[in-house]
This record gives structure tokens, sequence and C-alpha cells, in this order.
């Protein structure tokens, strides 16, 4: 009788060690996720450093006349008057 409740015993701490909570199988998908948030994680590093950039190159004491002008074409949609616009449909 021992002997069974012990054999009982072991395989629902085993089956719970694998497929529980806290088991092995998801613990490897927790893995896959946090691989996917890392690659994220540098992607918008890499976003944040070049805004970071863009912002130093727009600093109130000397701005980059260039970024300036691509950032007024770009988010205000000006264009310079000696520019070409060409419109498609």
């Amino acid at each position: 009788m021992v002997l069974l409740l012990c054999l009982g015993m072991t395989a629902y701490f085993a089956h719970h060690a694998i497929n529980g909570r806290h088991g092995l199988e998801v613990r490897s998908t927790l893995i896959e996720r946090s691989a996917l948030l890392e690659f994220e994680i540098k992607s918008l590093e890499a976003v944040r450093a070049k805004l970071e950039r863009d912002v130093a190159l727009l600093a109130p004491e000397f701005p980059d006349p260039d970024i300036v002008e691509e950032l007024a074409r770009d988010v205000l949609g000006f264009v310079d008057p000696h520019d070409r616009v060409v419109i498609r449909r």
C-alpha cells in the first residue's frame, strides 16, 4: 500500500513538473518568447539611438540645417521653391 502511494505521488509530481504551470514545457515557451522580446528590444534601442542622434542635431544652440530641412519636408510637408513636385494618382 505504501509503495502504491509513493508511486502515485511520484507520478503526480512528475506530471506537474513537466506539464504544470511552472513546468518544463512552459519554460521552453518562455525562453522562445524571451528571445523574441530581446530582438524587439534591440530594434527599439536602434530606433531610440537614431532619435537621440536627431534630437542632438536639433539642439537649440546650433541646429544642423540639413536635419531641420529634412524634418520640415517629412513632418510638415514643406518643399523648396526650386523643387519639382510630382503627384501620383
